[in-house]
C-alpha cells in the first residue's frame, strides 16, 4: 500500500469554509425530504462531502490569480491558447476543444466518431459513459481483466484490458462494427484502478492493427501516471510529464473532465490527432456549448484549468493526495468494512456484498449503508452498485452488476485525515450494528441514470 513522506500536506491552508453541523433527528428529516438519496440532500447539511471528487477540489493561489486574468472575448481570448498550449504540452494531441466539464466533452466526440449501431469496447465504462453510447444507438462492451472484478485481489493495474478477449470480440463481430475503444485511466467503476503502460501499448497495437480510433477517458490521468510510475517497472525514473507524453501518443485522442486532476470547479476538453475528427467536433460544439475558443466556459476558467493540468501532475502533491486515499482505506480496513485493495487513485471502495452479506443486491445494499453513514454522522458518500449499474430485463427482472461497491470520493487538497478519522469513527458505529440495516426499495424509479434522479425509502 502507498503511504506518505514523512512530514505534512505539501500546502498550506489560507482559506477556510464552514461546513455543516446537524443533529441525527434533523439528518432523519433531511433523508426523508431527499427521498433517501444523496444528491438530493443540500450540502448545508453535509459535514464531509465525499460523494465525488468531481469540481469539489480546491484551487491553488495560483489558479485563483489566474481567475483575476480572464479575457471573456467571445473570440480568441487569451486564455484558450494558454489552455491549448497546456494540453498540447502534456497531451502531445494538436487539435484542442474546451467543454464545460467531461460529459459534454464525450457526448461531443461520441456525436462526430460514432454510427448507430456500433461497437464501443472498453476496460469499464461509468454510468454517463454507458449512458452517452446508448443515447446515440451504440452498444458498450466492457473487457476488463478478471482481477478487476475481485475485490480483494491485490494485482497493481486492476484497471486493465483484457487483450486477447477484446480482439476476439473484434473478429468475431468484424472491426467496420466497432467505432472506438475507450481506456478511462483510472477505472473509476471499479475503485479508481490504474491502467499500466503495457497494457495501453497492447491495446494501441490491437486498435491500429483493426484501424479502430482508441480514445482516453482521461480524467484522472495524473492519478494513472503516478501508479505507473510507482508501480510499473521500468518508469520508476521517469517524470511524471514524460510518462503522461507516452501513455497518450499510443492513442487517437481523449475526453478530460478537467473537475478531477486539472484541479478545477468546472471544466473539460476534447484533444485529437485528426483534423477530420475536430473538423467535425467543432459542428457539435458551436452548436451544444459555443465558439470554439471559449467552449461553454468564461476566459477565466480556461485560465484556471489551463493552470491546473499543469499542477496536477506535481509529484509532490500526488504524492500526499494518494496517500491520503490510502490512510482512509487502512482505517475503514480497521473499523470492519470490506475495502477494495489496493487502493486506488481519488477515492476508497466498500465492497458492500461482503460488509453487508445479509442483504441481497435488490435491496441496495451500497445505497442502504450510504443513508446509515449520512444518518450517524453526516457524512455523505454515493453508492455504485445494482442502483447505478443494475439493469432490469425484458420481464422486469434485476440484471445485477458484478460489483456492489459503495465510493468515498476524496475532493483534493480539501480535507484533512482528522476528516478521514471521522469516517472511519462513523462506519466504525454503524457496523456494530449492520445487522439492522434493512435497505431501501424504489418508490420512483428514472428510466436512466436512475441513481442520480430517483426515489427510494427504507425497507421495514
Amino acid at each position: 500500500m502507498l503511504t506518505r513522506r514523512p512530514g505534512g500536506e505539501p500546502f498550506k491552508i489560507k482559506a477556510v469554509e464552514p461546513v455543516g453541523i446537524t443533529t441525527r433527528q434533523q439528518r432523519e428529516e433531511i433523508l426523508r425530504k431527499a427521498g433517501y438519496l444523496q444528491f438530493r440532500i443540500p450540502s448545508e447539511f453535509v459535514y464531509i462531502d465525499l460523494m465525488t471528487d468531481s469540481g469539489t477540489s480546491a484551487m491553488s493561489d495560483n489558479q485563483w490569480a489566474g481567475i483575476m486574468m480572464g479575457d471573456e472575448a467571445y473570440a480568441g481570448c487569451r486564455n484558450f491558447f494558454n489552455l491549448e498550449s497546456a494540453v498540447r504540452d502534456i497531451f502531445t494531441y494538436p487539435y484542442v476543444i474546451p467543454t464545460h466539464q467531461g460529459r459534454a466533452a464525450e457526448n461531443i466526440l461520441m456525436l462526430a466518431m460514432l454510427r448507430p449501431g456500433d461497437y464501443v469496447l472498453g476496460n469499464m465504462f461509468f454510468d454517463t459513459t454507458i449512458a452517452h453510447i446508448e443515447h446515440k444507438g451504440c452498444i458498450g462492451e466492457e473487457f476488463l481483466i478478471p482481477e478487476g472484478y475481485d475485490t480483494e485481489s491485490e494485482h497493481p493495474f486492476k484497471g486493465n484490458v483484457d487483450v486477447e478477449r477484446m480482439e476476439d470480440f473484434i473478429k468475431k463481430n468484424g472491426a467496420s462494427r466497432v467505432g472506438m475503444i475507450i481506456i478511462t485511466i483510472t477505472s473509476n467503476s471499479n475503485g479508481g484502478q490504474p491502467v499500466s503502460m503495457r497494457n495501453i501499448r497492447e491495446v494501441s497495437g490491437v486498435a491500429r492493427q483493426y484501424g479502430i480510433p482508441l480514445i482516453f477517458d482521461a480524467a484522472r490521468y495524473s492519478e494513472n501516471c503516478f501508479f505507473i510510475k510507482k508501480r510499473e517497472r521500468g518508469y520508476e525514473d521517469k517524470t511524471l510529464p514524460e510518462i503522461a507524453a507516452e501513455l497518450f501518443s499510443y492513442g487517437d485522442g481523449a475526453t478530460c473532465s478537467a473537475k478531477k486532476c486539472a484541479l478545477v470547479n468546472i471544466g473539460g476538453f476534447i484533444a485529437v490527432k485528426s483534423k477530420e475528427v475536430y473538423d467535425k467536433c467543432l459542428q457539435y460544439l458551436v452548436l451544444f456549448e459555443g465558439f470554439p475558443t471559449y467552449g461553454g466556459l468564461a476566459g477565466r476558467d480556461l485560465e484556471a484549468m489551463a493552470r491546473g493540468l499543469r499542477q496536477g501532475l506535481d509529484e509532490a502533491y500526488l504524492e500526499d493526495r494518494i496517500g491520503q486515499v490510502a490512510y482512509l482505506a487502512r482505517r475503514l480496513s480497521e473499523a470492519g468494512a470490506s475495502v477494495v485493495t489496493p487502493p486506488g487513485g481519488h477515492g476508497v471502495y466498500v465492497d458492500c456484498k461482503k460488509t453487508l452479506p445479509h442483504l441481497e443486491m435488490d435491496k441496495f445494499p451500497a445505497d442502504a449503508l450510504s443513508v446509515a453513514l449520512y444518518l450517524d454522522s453526516g457524512v455523505r458518500t454515493v453508492g455504485l452498485g445494482t442502483l447505478a449499474f443494475g439493469r432490469k430485463d425484458a420481464g422486469g427482472g434485476w440484471v445485477f452488476p458484478e460489483l456492489e461497491l459503495l465510493r468515498f470520493a476524496i475532493p483534493r487538497r480539501v480535507y484533512t485525515d482528522r476528516h478521514m478519522d471521522v469516517v472511519a469513527d462513523s462506519m466504525s458505529s454503524v457496523l456494530k450494528d449492520r445487522g439492522n440495516i434493512k435497505g431501501l426499495r424504489l418508490v420512483k424509479e428514472a428510466p436512466r441514470l436512475r441513481h442520480f434522479l430517483s426515489t427510494l425509502e427504507p425497507l421495514p
